[in-house]
């Protein structure tokens, strides 16, 4: 039976690669990626030789077609550029077409970093039940986003860019200025800072650093 491994790659440190990852990766046929050349820096550095095929949010349903006819008879990996995939990326899409195509092929997880669980590892709040968001909407829906974030008995996890992220702390400030938060800013790479309190503080912290990198709050109200 051909199979789909989905396989979980570092979010920054590639020594949080597990030893199944690797060897999952040099052992099956092809390796399916957001962007090539990204992961390609990953297979580079442990001398992984599996060839690559791209297979991101873009791609057209001609795409899918050709990873169905791949697994008839191969067995292919399936990664995102940082993570878990399947969380935030066009993962689960994939999955998705492969369970209504009926075929029989077997889809393995293959587990380990991913931004999410390393963030509420280490908030500090309850975090037994939490609610996930993802991304914040640019523009459309981005009201009622804030309002589930606001209305949530539980912490909040969501994930936002450098670009957007003072901007999403001070609407955040505007809802609740009582919320406590959790900022992570480049998980496991060298430049790594975390930020806790509550959010008037976080915010003037981020506003003092460099703000670059890829973000992920936790968004809390104690008073709940």
């Amino acid at each position: 039976m051909p199979k789909l491994f989905v396989i979980a790659t570092p979010i920054g440190n590639l020594d949080d690669i597990s030893v199944r990852a690797l060897e999952t990766l040099k052992r099956v046929d092809f390796i399916l990626c957001e962007d090539t050349r990204r992961t390609q820096k990953l297979l580079n550095c442990y001398d992984i030789k599996t060839k690559t095929v791209s297979y991101h949010q873009h791609s057209k349903i001609r795409k899918i077609e050709y990873i169905l006819e791949l697994l008839e008879s191969n067995d292919l990996a399936l990664v995102c550029d940082a993570g878990t995939p399947g969380i935030s990326d066009p993962g689960n899409k994939l999955i998705e077409k492969i369970i209504e195509s009926g075929k029989n092929i077997e889809i393995i997880p293959v587990p380990g970093p991913s931004a999410l669980t390393a963030i509420a590892s280490v908030a500090g709040f309850p975090m037994d039940r939490f609610l996930f968001l993802g991304f914040i909407p640019h523009k459309r829906k981005r009201t009622k986003f804030f309002e589930k974030i606001l209305n949530s008995e539980y912490p909040v996890i969501i994930y936002e860019s450098c670009y957007r992220i003072l901007k999403t702390l001070n609407q955040l400030k505007e809802l609740n200025p009582d919320f406590e938060v959790v900022v992570g800013r480049e998980l496991t790479k060298k430049f790594e800072t975390i930020y806790r309190g509550r959010i008037d503080k976080v915010l003037k912290e981020i506003e003092k650093d460099k703000v670059k990198g890829e973000f992920v709050i936790v968004v809390y109200d104690w008073k709940k």
